[in-house]
């Protein structure tokens, strides 16, 4: 009988050893740094741009050179709690102005912070998890050219256990996927380019793809860009594959004109969150935009049930 206690012991130091261990933080190594160059701030503004970052980090419904200024604090509501974005721009104190090439790529690659701690994924690095170390490089150097903004940080209010970061660790193992096999290797320039924006910078898929059942957040790649309820749980995010119940009906040249203006074929508005997400695909090079376009029409359809 007294061992019992003994043996109750021992598996929680076994499982507590086990949990640190699997969720410790795995930032790049020097090899994979080695890719980072002094970088092309001009490319950077187009992956900016792709990226989306003034969508989430600049001031609310703000307009001109005032979405550069990525002073944050925008509060994202979700099952787990709310999400505060932060402070990204140049500024040294409260912003990302004295980190270092290293720290970003982590940042934007790994989901890791300065600090060493996982980065929730209310941040989409699994994502941008899928660029280029060239390209980050590139993005880098157009960060640090943008205005300073001394705003302080609001911190994240969420439940638990959502409120251990070191748990995300877990949660990259089973979640984060580099590489997206759910379809053939485009063939086709124009193609590549658009998967590689829509799978990366893009990420287009955190909001238009359906999560899993099976643990808060993953995303179900069986259903890719099939649409789903919206991450903040107001309305659904619509089907972008070319079934019947997406933009099957819509051309190349439709989607391309949709980004560049926010119509549709049928005249109507863009709407909603994604007004300022189009806004950005506006600044694209035309050349990205229709690369895009292509790309959703060369997907597989699928239907908003999955099927």
């Amino acid at each position: 009988m007294r061992k019992a206690p003994a043996t109750l012991v021992g598996a929680a130091i076994i499982a507590g050893a086990a949990f640190w261990i699997l969720s410790k933080p795995q930032p790049l190594t020097d090899a994979e740094l080695s890719g980072l160059s002094a970088g092309d701030a001009t490319r950077g503004e187009t992956l900016f741009w792709a990226g989306g970052c003034a969508s989430c980090h600049a001031g609310k419904d703000t307009e001109g050179d005032d979405k550069l200024k990525l002073g944050g604090g925008h509060r994202l509501v979700t099952a787990a709690g709310t999400f505060v974005t932060p402070n990204i721009s140049s500024d040294a104190g409260s912003g990302i102005g004295d980190w270092s090439g290293a720290d970003f790529a982590n940042a934007m690659l790994r989901g890791i912070s300065p600090s060493g701690a996982h980065l929730y994924p209310a941040y989409p690095y699994t994502s941008y998890a899928r660029m280029s170390v060239a390209d980050i490089a590139d993005l880098w150097a157009f960060m640090k050219t943008l205005p300073a903004v001394s705003q302080p940080n609001e911190g994240n209010e969420l439940s638990f256990p959502f409120s251990i970061s070191r748990g995300i660790g877990l949660w990259k193992l089973v979640y984060m996927r580099p590489e997206i096999d759910i379809t053939p290797e485009p063939t086709e320039e124009k193609i590549a380019r658009g998967r590689y924006l829509v799978e990366g910078p893009g990420h287009c898929g955190e909001c238009h793809t359906p999560r899993t059942a099976a643990g808060y957040g993953g995303i179900d790649y069986s259903r890719w860009l099939s649409g789903g309820p919206a991450p903040e749980g107001d309305g659904r995010v619509p089907n972008i594959t070319p079934s019947d119940d997406g933009i099957g009906s819509w051309s190349e040249a439709d989607i391309s004109y949709y980004l560049e203006t926010g119509l549709t074929p049928e005249y109507d508005s863009v709407g909603g969150s994604m007004v300022s997400v189009q806004q950005n695909m506006a600044k694209l090079p035309a050349a990205d935009r229709e690369a895009i376009a292509a790309y959703l029409k060369w997907i597989y359809p699928v239907t908003g049930d999955g099927s």
